[in-house]
């Protein structure tokens, strides 16, 4: 008799249980008609998954969907894109990013259809002031925007990733990126699908850094790239030494 190799299942703090999508993905940015959506969702297409571009009116969405078509015009391999509003966008996908400001961040989530997916957040809780740009504090230090969605969504399974990454470089930046992407959650499984996500941008996979809970401190740092990039006109990044890459 052949045994079978049971299906993996992500638990989600619900005590529900998730198939693991398989790539190719389908994937839902919502916020894609930001810098940054743009920007990733557009890296993921090119990686030859589905992408659908979320935006408050569907209009929107569209519109930065025929701005990556044609970006993605004779690209081998490269996925197909559309736009939609956000909620509509969520339903499409089995896998979610969340790229949104986290002004109004809150409410947008909590009226997003998530159960069930893999939601990956990259919002960074950041303030602006005449010295630079700091890291807001979320739940008296004890919080991040990704346990927040996480706590919002609790039929869904987190993970947090792409916080550091360039919209500029993201977009303009012809080949792969240089540099390190770090991946949190509490999910080996559903840190798998990020840290695959991330070929699409850097040419390698992510790294696992950890629990959801160093969300809090990868989230702020966005500020000191910020202010790096701010003195000497660059656009930085983080690489991690110690591996064969």
């Amino acid at each position: 008799m052949t045994e079978t190799t049971p299906t993996p299942v992500i638990s989600t703090p619900a005590g529900t249980e998730i198939t693991p999508p398989t790539a190719p993905f389908t994937i839902a940015v919502i916020g894609g008609t930001g810098p940054q959506g743009k920007g990733l969702g557009y890296r993921f297409a090119r990686g030859g998954h589905t992408v659908v571009f979320g935006s408050r009116s569907a209009e929107k969405g569209e519109a930065v969907a025929e701005e990556v078509a044609a970006r993605l015009d004779g690209v081998a391999g490269a996925g197909t894109v559309s736009g939609a509003a956000n909620a509509d966008a969520a339903a499409q996908a089995d896998v979610v990013l969340l790229a949104v400001p986290w002004d109004g961040h809150d409410e947008l989530v909590a009226s997003l259809p998530l159960a069930g997916k893999v939601v990956i957040s990259c919002v960074n809780p950041l303030g602006f002031d005449k010295r630079g740009a700091y890291g807001l504090v979320v739940d008296a230090g004890e919080g991040s925007a990704a346990e927040t969605a996480q706590r919002l969504a609790p039929e869904a399974v987190v993970v947090g990733a792409f916080h550091n990454v360039s919209a500029v470089t993201l977009w303009e930046h012809d080949g792969f990126l240089d540099e390190d992407i770090l991946v949190v959650g509490d999910s080996v499984a559903a840190k798998g699908v990020a840290i695959e996500l991330c070929a699409s941008v850097n040419g390698r996979q992510g790294i696992d850094a950890g629990k959801l809970r160093l969300a809090r401190q990868l989230e702020p740092w966005t500020a000191v790239l910020i202010s790096i990039n701010r003195k000497y006109k660059i656009h930085s990044s983080i690489k991690i030494t110690g591996f064969d890459h």
